[in-house]
């Protein structure tokens, strides 16, 4: 299997599967001397992980990472950085139903026809546990980014949406409440009728914003390498990730171009920022903002017809400990794919420069 890496200079390469012994990775490019918050990093991971809330799956998995190499007296030595995360809570069995049959909407068919063989105990490699590696991964290169600021947010869970824009929310708010919805009536809404789906046995989607703020000029190039084709791919890389659009999005198709314009301000900054901090694919040194659309999980805990692995139409009901809307976890997963993307282009703006 192909696939597993992730970046050119600040590579990540993960590894493991939902239920295995453990789910880990190898930081590679990562410069030496950086002073790591390891309480930091495990705060990112604390707020991904299973558990934490009425509203996500109760899998109780205290996701401690292990950093096994590149790592000394506190600070990163330039060498590949090792890490794990073992699997402590793994209910093997409440996929015992699955084994030879495919859930609707998983990658379970595609999976066994392309590599004969399939790891039915919650999904294995294509299981969005894997994303813990990512987010510790993020959160070092977050700190190799000092001056930057990342923060997402879930700005819609199904037909409700936070209408105003990010320049007027309180980001303080957003880690005060179990969806993390930077608004506090829209988060009480929201986690109401997540547990309204939950109780029917269904599943909800959402939309995820995020904000990059302090960012330099210069970081991304003009043509296949553009800063926010490198930030699409890699929100699109998310498992349930649906959609991704920055600036004005797909609302500025609906605009002329005199309206839609960015015009300078005399210190060379805009007026409006509908460009979302990226032009001709370079940031601008503007803030830059996206929102990355997620599908209702597909494991819901109602009775579906699908096929088994002979051909069958068979019956099938969801088990075990599952996400009713993934996104309230999904939200330092963001920022995490942002940091990775950012902390690559500033090391190849570095190599560009010398």
């Amino acid at each position: 299997m192909s696939g597993n890496k992730f970046g050119s200079l600040f590579q990540l390469t993960t590894f493991g599967e939902s239920h295995g012994e453990a789910i880990g990775g190898i930081i590679d490019g990562c410069p030496s001397g950086i002073e790591l918050d390891m309480k930091a990093i495990q705060l990112d991971l604390d707020r991904r992980k299973p558990g934490q809330s009425a509203i996500v799956t109760q899998r109780k998995e205290p996701d401690e990472v292990k950093f096994l190499s590149g790592v000394f007296q506190g600070k990163t030595t330039g060498v590949p950085i090792g890490f794990a995360i073992f699997n402590t809570n793994q209910k093997s069995r409440d996929y015992d139903h699955i084994k030879d049959q495919y859930r609707p909407s998983h990658a379970d068919k595609v999976y066994d026809e392309k590599y004969g063989f399939r790891d039915f105990r919650g999904g294995g490699r294509s299981s969005a546990r894997e994303t813990a590696s990512r987010v510790v991964a993020g959160a070092i290169a977050k700190q190799f980014l000092s001056d930057v600021k990342f923060t997402a947010y879930v700005s819609s869970v199904g037909e409700i949406n936070l209408d105003k824009p990010y320049q007027e929310l309180d980001f303080d708010y957003i880690e005060k409440n179990p969806v993390r919805c930077a608004d506090p009536e829209k988060a009480v809404e929201m986690e109401n009728y997540i547990k309204q789906i939950r109780k029917e046995g269904d599943t909800v989607g959402g939309i995820i914003t995020c904000v990059i703020q302090n960012v330099p000029v210069g970081l991304g190039e003009p043509v296949f390498d553009k800063l926010h084709a490198e930030l699409g791919k890699a929100m699109l890389s998310i498992n349930a990730v649906k959609g991704f659009e920055y600036g004005s999005g797909f609302e500025g198709s609906k605009n002329k171009g005199s309206d839609h314009n960015d015009l300078y301000n005399s210190d060379g900054t805009t007026k409006t920022n509908r460009s979302g901090g990226i032009q001709g694919g370079i940031s601008n040194g503007m803030d830059i903002y996206f929102n990355v659309a997620f599908k209702p999980v597909a494991t819901i805990m109602q009775s579906q017809k699908t096929i088994n692995n002979k051909g069958e139409t068979v019956n099938m009901r969801g088990k075990g400990r599952h996400d009713p809307c993934v996104v309230p976890r999904a939200v330092p997963i963001i920022e995490a794919m942002a940091a990775l993307v950012l902390a690559d282009f500033t090391l190849l703006n570095r190599t560009i420069k010398k």
